[in-house]
């Protein structure tokens, strides 16, 4: 009996990681000029281009049911246990959906193990959370276990991160048209967080590079404090400013950075040019 760790694509896990510990990754789907593509099949860079170039708004969709279904299924067939890990319940219906396939499975199989955990966030900061329950059930560990490791990660970490525009906050309902032009006028950098399962402004900056040095700043008081684990730069569709800024953290730091690019579903509410640090700590 082995415990098997389930996410979504908004996790951005990198590929060669998910395979190293078995974490099955399901995919959300986004919805442009009126196709419908999972995320995973989406190359970022023709997305954000067409993006910018039609000017549509996508939209996204959860994982359907079924895929859901057969996902857990699969592993209880084999006698493992089932744990799920998904994005904010805030901001996706996956976690409901999860939930209500758990119910209906465990009336199957009234002898199963399933767990179903609201990350209450996205991004590295949710992969950093399966990626340690994953460990812990590739070290052997019980599926108790393997939820206590996944929410520590879950309470101690945090994801910054800074927009290069606020037209697609605006546009995802997540600022107001109003402060998206006050914010335009004034140059004004949000640097943003996310906190219990909803997008927060953490402070404010006048340029971009100010509000990095903001987003830097935060991470090295946290780790002057505590023993960071590891640290994810993220970036959309602007690699060389991701690849620089995780250099700068790795040579501050003294450990290695991975540099993650965000995808469509995630990515469509920020915008192109937008950089971001999720990192956790012990």
């Amino acid at each position: 009996m082995a415990v098997k760790i389930v996410t979504d694509s908004t996790s951005y896990i990198p590929k060669h990681i998910a395979e190293k510990y078995g974490i099955e990754v399901l995919s959300l789907s986004v919805f442009m000029s009126e196709e419908i593509r999972r995320e995973l099949d989406w190359s970022n860079e023709r997305f954000y281009e067409e993006m910018k170039k039609t000017g549509i708004f996508p939209k996204s969709a959860q994982p359907g049911i079924d895929e859901i279904r057969q996902s857990f299924e699969k592993f209880l067939k084999s006698g493992d246990q089932v744990l799920g890990i998904f994005l904010s319940s805030k901001m996706s219906g996956t976690y409901s959906t999860a939930g209500t396939v758990r119910n209906y499975l465990l009336e199957i199989y009234p002898d199963a193990r399933i767990e179903i955990l609201d990350s209450r966030t996205n991004s590295m900061q949710l992969g950093f959370a399966a990626i340690e329950a994953a460990r812990a059930a590739s070290d052997g560990a019980g599926i108790d276990e393997a939820v206590s490791r996944a929410e520590h990660v879950i309470h101690n970490s945090r994801f910054l991160f800074t927009p290069q525009t606020l037209e697609y906050l605006r546009k995802g309902g997540r600022i107001g048209g109003a402060a998206a032009l006050a914010g335009q006028i004034l140059s004004i950098r949000p640097v943003l967080t996310v906190k219990d399962g909803e997008t927060k402004v953490f402070s404010k900056a006048r340029t971009k590079r100010k509000a990095v040095d903001a987003i830097l700043q935060k991470l090295y008081e946290d780790a002057a404090g505590l023993r960071v684990k590891e640290v994810a730069v993220h970036h959309i569709n602007c690699e060389e400013e991701g690849i620089r800024l995780a250099d700068e953290i790795s040579r501050n730091l003294g450990i290695e950075v991975m540099v993650e690019s965000i995808g469509p579903v995630i990515g469509t509410h920020v915008g192109p040019g937008s950089v971001g640090v999720a990192y956790w700590w012990q």
